[in-house]
């Protein structure tokens, strides 16, 4: 495997490479100011390639971040250097993990080679290192479904022993040579390939394996798997190298607060229903009560919460042993069915029956990760009204305080695209609206009436509505759930660094969802990680962002499709055009798109005209490849100002990026610069 070619674009295997680098110069004499760099740039590196939460990179991940980047002036590196610049920006920026991720790697590694690698500081930093244990594993694993199987034996490249990669754990430093899988490295001591009859795995051996991508947790530690590790390939039980080394878990346990009685270590690896999160979770040690038939894995007793709130629901509620067995319940997170003689979550308020998994309560989308157990109820935040009302049909809007709105009713048949709501983005077809007394400023009559502060289902802190973007060129447009770019209202996490960030059209829309493209309910039951292709769209790009499921069958829609609209007006016919979903059809009949002139998918979603005009256009042609940028506004893009234009001149311009012309019914402007689309304003 090209390893230098994968770790491009692979920022955690690049992270990886750089903290391989970095442990032999640990080895040697170093400055204090040298160790400090080196202690905290490794610190960077294991959060880099650890399964970071939002709440993790505000307070683990960007600290570090900080406090590296103000020792680099001692280290003769210039603070206005472009790697450190690009640094400070990038933390400043409210970006998803991934994406700050993606982005920090690149100037982390300059900085590194500058202060590091270059010829007159190399020969101060780099030294032997000589109490390694050198790792040789013998099976390359994939992962599949929450499982490993065994890919075949590990190839290994034989030529010199020039490089290696380095992991410093716990338990001692292990290194992995990638060139000879330890040939050329009989100097260090070599870690066992073959381990027999451990104390938490007794009944089969266990092998040195490797998978270098994120996959799931030790069976010891609940660290993820370090990418060599020991399998059991019969069992698929899978610990992380250092771990082999720490003592034998305790054979009997005290948690009172989980169980009256003591608790003792089963040692047998086979699957068993935990009595707390209903499970029969094989990657955890289980410990029980045999004269209650309590059993429970270890990794419940350190981590499940008592009393948490959660987003999907208003309350807090608190962990319950067993469910009333008068009813049945059902999880208000992945709507299944819970079973009575279980553990979960049930409210806590007073004829309120929420209730929900154990498991499912606890994800990281729905829940902040903060035990209330023993914690006042914090008093809620008034609601903050969105406008203040004038007189009878004026009102004065947050979003636009130095003019007063007037409402509308909208009567008229004529269609004026030109009229967009500046919250949504989506033309005024129907109903009232409210437009500004002194400048084309309008809202939809339901969008003046957002709320302020909402909390959204897939995101676990409070969010607040913001207005228009206000001209800046640090803040950024991209909605967290859909994606895509848009110049209307966004709601915006509260909490500080979070970047989570929702339209007003993706916050406005939840479960049960009832939509036109399937006859059963949607819900939002995606699991954090989970991978879901909308079976509209099929895009599979963004299958890891949250989707609406059916629960009776393996309908999933996105976002992005959930969101369009089901009914719209195009100038050209005075008629209503509906979103169609796909047509199965044995006709022979040919459907061609009214504004590009080219064949129309009937398998994919179009708009059609029911009437007898027979109209029918592309979703994009109709609405736009960018359809939630209004024309006359402005947004941030690559740290750059960029201006919306309406693209309905005579003759369409050309892009100075492409050299094409703006096919799109909008173009983006800056400094006198025309351009297409996003992909060439980057």
């Amino acid at each position: 495997m090209d390893w230098e070619v994968e770790a491009e674009s692979n920022p955690d295997l690049m992270a990886s490479l750089l903290f391989f680098k970095i442990i032999p110069i640990c080895e040697s004499e170093l400055t204090d100011l040298q160790e400090m760099f080196l202690s905290l740039l490794l610190e960077i590196l294991t959060l880099f390639t650890s399964d970071l939460t939002e709440s993790e990179l505000e307070t683990k991940l960007i600290p570090r971040i900080d406090q590296w980047i103000s020792i680099l002036p001692y280290m003769d590196l210039d603070p206005q250097s472009e790697p450190v610049l690009e640094l400070e920006s990038l933390i400043t920026q409210k970006l998803s993990v991934d994406e700050l991720k993606r982005g920090l790697i690149s100037p982390i590694n300059q900085i590194y080679s500058i202060v590091v690698c270059s010829p007159e500081s190399k020969l101060e930093w780099e030294k032997k290192p000589t109490n390694l244990i050198c790792l040789s594993p013998q099976v390359q694993l994939y992962f599949e479904k929450g499982k490993f199987s065994v890919a075949g034996e590990v190839e290994w490249s034989s030529s010199s022993n020039e490089e290696c990669w380095f992991n410093e754990r716990k338990q001692g430093i292990y290194f992995l040579c990638r060139n000879c899988n330890g040939k050329y490295h009989e100097e260090y001591q070599k870690a066992q390939v073959v381990i027999k009859n451990h104390h938490l795995h007794p009944k089969h051996h266990l092998q040195l394996a490797t998978f270098l991508d994120r996959s799931r947790e030790c069976y010891c530690c609940d660290d993820d798997l370090l990418g060599v590790f020991y399998y059991c390939s019969s069992c698929d039980f899978a610990m992380n190298v250092p771990c082999v080394e720490k003592p034998p878990l305790s054979l009997s346990i005290d948690h009172p607060k989980w169980h009256e009685h003591p608790l003792s270590l089963f040692s047998r690896h086979v699957p068993l229903n935990c009595s707390l999160c209903a499970l029969s979770d094989l990657n955890s040690p289980i410990y029980m009560c045999p004269p209650c038939g309590f059993v429970v894995h270890l990794r419940c007793i350190k981590n499940l919460p008592r009393v948490i709130r959660i987003s999907r629901h208003p309350h807090r509620i608190s962990f319950t042993h067993s469910f009333d067995d008068q009813r049945d319940w059902s999880c208000g997170v992945c709507r299944r069915k819970i079973d009575n003689d279980y553990g979960g979550y049930s409210c806590l308020k007073d004829g309120c029956s929420y209730a929900a998994h154990s498991k499912c309560a606890t994800q990281s989308n729905v829940w902040d990760g903060k035990e209330l157990e023993g914690e006042p109820e914090e008093a809620e935040d008034e609601d903050v009204e969105p406008f203040v009302r004038i007189s009878d049909g004026i009102i004065q809007h947050f979003s636009h305080e130095h003019h007063h709105l007037k409402l509308h009713e909208n009567i008229y048949e004529d269609y004026d695209d030109s009229k967009q709501c500046h919250a949504c983005i989506t033309p005024i077809y129907f109903g009232s609206f409210y437009s500004c007394t002194q400048c084309d400023f309008i809202l939809h009559e339901a969008c003046a009436n957002l709320s302020r502060k909402i909390f959204h289902p897939i995101h676990p802190h409070k969010l607040i509505l913001m207005g228009e973007y206000d001209g800046g060129t640090n803040d950024y447009n991209l909605c967290s759930a859909c994606p895509r770019h848009c110049t209307g209202f966004t709601y915006k996490c509260t909490k500080q660094r979070c970047p989570f960030q929702i339209h007003v059209q993706c916050a406005t829309i939840s479960e049960p969802l009832l939509h036109e493209s399937h006859t059963h309910p949607l819900f939002l039951t995606s699991k954090p990680g989970e991978w879901r292709t909308c079976s509209i769209c099929k895009d599979y790009l963004y299958s890891d962002r949250e989707t609406f499921n059916c629960i009776e069958c393996d309908f999933a829609l996105c976002f992005a499709c959930a969101t369009l609209p089901q009914k719209v007006r195009y100038k050209y016919d005075k008629h209503t055009l509906t979103l169609s979903y796909g047509e199965e059809t044995t006709s022979s009949m040919v459907y061609w798109c009214e504004a590009c002139e080219k064949q129309i998918d009937l398998k994919k979603q179009f708009y059609k005209c029911d009437e007898y005009c027979c109209v029918t256009l592309h979703v994009d042609c109709l609405l736009g490849w960018t359809l939630y940028m209004r024309p006359g506004s402005s947004f941030p893009y690559s740290s750059k100002r960029f201006d919306v234009v309406r693209n309905n001149r005579m003759s369409r311009p050309f892009c100075e990026r492409c050299e094409k012309r703006c096919e799109d019914i909008i173009y983006f402007h800056r400094l006198g610069s025309i351009i297409c689309s996003l992909h060439c304003a980057y």
